[in-house]
């Protein structure tokens, strides 16, 4: 009998819909993954529509075994949500207009942060930005 595999999936651009709003994932500098604690994965064209879908989700927290955004600067890397470094700024066009890119390291986003006049935010202030 085999266990469940409750392992992370690559985004695959062109062809992966969004779970929340079913568009095809097409920018690689954007996107983000829900893996459940039994292996589903949930794959979303903008950090927004993954926040919408997990704040929907009853005992997310627990049900979460991997929550994954992709690394505006390395694209289509996925890299641990609440490890990564966030900028809002109106200049980021990102695919559902959530205005926020996420970043593996901090130096990365601080490049972007002061050209695009954005906000830094940490990974409990994102998810807050979109609770209903």
């Amino acid at each position: 009998m085999l266990a469940c595999n409750a392992e992370p999936e690559p985004i695959i651009y062109g062809t992966d819909a969004c779970h929340t709003c079913k568009m095809t994932l097409m920018d690689k500098k954007f996107g983000a993954e829900l893996v459940t604690q039994k292996g589903k994965v949930y794959k979303f064209d903008d950090v927004n529509c993954m926040l919408n879908f997990y704040n929907d989700t009853e005992n997310s927290a627990e049900q979460f075994k991997y929550k994954l955004v992709v690394d505006f600067s390395q694209p289509e890397k996925l890299i641990t949500a609440s490890d990564a470094f966030f900028l809002k700024s109106d200049e980021i066009k990102s695919p559902m207009a959530s205005e926020i890119a996420a970043f593996e390291s901090k130096d990365s986003m601080e490049k972007l942060k002061e050209e695009w006049n954005g906000i830094y935010l940490v990974w409990g202030e994102v998810v807050t930005q979109f609770k209903k």
